[in-house]
């Protein structure tokens, strides 16, 4: 597509998802397949090779998300995509990623699990998992689509993310989102990508920033002498695995670092009345459903929701803000509570908040089955 021109596409979610990769500068991507990720694949293994990009088929997603903290660490803007099964594999080596400040972009399009589970059938069910799969103290920037539209607009949005901060970014789809087929409309003129800023000799491979405060990194084949490590290292990379103190600097500096970075991680959109008796927070697939029922003439009672298009950091104070504005809160979502926990830890007593949840088969939470719910507890 040339520069400043519109396109108007109809994608599924998982072609979107490859579709923005490409945009956005990816040229290295490693996987396995998985059902309902396995599109992405499909498709980079085609594209990559014809734009002089590297697709490489691993043995397992172990080494999938390996390679990919390699080609990384080589220069190139790095991906891979699985689902639940695949995503647990790659936790070891998430935290991996973190520690050395890998910045890289990882899909999990969700399924039904535990375990081999439902592979063809949506679930939200990795919701915690996103943020707390990998051991140790430590931060996640974990963005949420609700359509395929959204899907090449986040995936494009977390390789920026994932550049500016250094930090592996997670985008948390589901089999919903990934298998609609929808206009996607790609306007060039308005995609604003972020390159990686290379370290030049001298400088150190860890915490460095520029003068706009993005992150700084080396690549392996320009001269430096780089000592890449999980284990405690100080800005030089060496190893003080004995050491508190730098241990200390480490990790604070770390998650520090995503948390200031509150400002620009922040993704929601609040529709509905400015006050209201009813107040829906929802994310990914099942926010459509509340998107229905929002658009619905004649509802009763007034409602307003919120639906996190970044979900990890996950936005406590605008929850907060919003529950201020509600006299109940539902959390519709496709797990047994894995929101409504985080909500109700947020806004502890000052407002009721109802989960309302649907496993199993694929089946969707249907706007019907939103209003029965706030209809019954009035």
């Amino acid at each position: 597509m040339s520069p400043n021109t519109k396109s108007i596409n109809f994608w599924q979610g998982n072609q979107a998802c490859a579709e923005a990769a490409l945009a956005a500068g990816c040229r290295f991507f490693a996987g396995y397949p998985i059902t309902p990720a396995s599109e992405i694949a499909e498709i980079m293994s085609q594209r990559l090779p014809r734009i002089g990009g590297t697709y490489i088929q691993m043995e397992d997603e172990i080494a999938a998300i390996s390679a990919v903290i390699g080609g990384a660490w080589g220069g190139s803007l790095s991906m891979t995509a699985t689902s639940g099964p695949g995503f647990s594999l790659m936790q070891e080596n998430i935290g991996y990623a973190i520690m050395t400040e890998t910045p890289c972009v990882i899909v999990d399009v969700q399924r039904a699990g535990p375990s081999t589970g439902q592979a063809t059938k949506a679930a939200q069910g990795d919701l915690m998992q996103a943020r707390w799969g990998t051991h140790g103290d430590h931060e996640m920037i974990v963005l949420a689509p609700n359509s395929p539209q959204e899907t090449y607009e986040l995936t494009y949005r977390a390789f920026n993310l994932s550049e500016k901060l250094r930090h592996p970014v997670i985008l948390l789809s589901d089999e919903v989102v990934g298998h609609s087929r929808e206009k996607v409309v790609v306007n060039s003129s308005s995609i604003n990508r972020i390159p990686r800023r290379f370290g030049k000799q001298g400088d150190l491979p860890y915490g460095g920033i520029d003068s706009d405060g993005h992150a700084i990194m080396p690549k392996f084949g320009d001269g430096h002498n780089l000592l890449i490590t999980g284990s405690t290292h100080d800005e030089q990379g060496f190893r003080k695995s004995s050491d508190s103190e730098t241990h200390d600097k480490l990790i604070r500096r770390i998650v520090t670092k995503i948390r200031d970075a509150g400002p620009i991680l922040d993704d929601f959109v609040i529709s509905g009345q400015d006050t209201a008796e009813w107040g829906i927070i929802s994310f990914g697939s099942t926010s459509r459903s509340v998107e229905e029922l929002m658009i619905t003439e004649d509802v009763k009672p007034t409602l307003r929701a919120m639906r996190l298009k970044t979900v990890w950091p996950f936005p406590d104070q605008a929850i907060r803000d919003f529950s201020k504005t509600v006299d109940k809160i539902l959390v519709p979502e496709l797990n047994l509570g894995q929101m409504f926990r985080e909500v109700s830890r947020v806004v502890r007593d000052t407002v009721e908040v109802i989960p309302l949840n649907k496993i199993g088969g694929g089946r969707m939470i249907e706007p019907h089955e939103l209003l029965s719910t706030m209809s019954q507890l009035q």
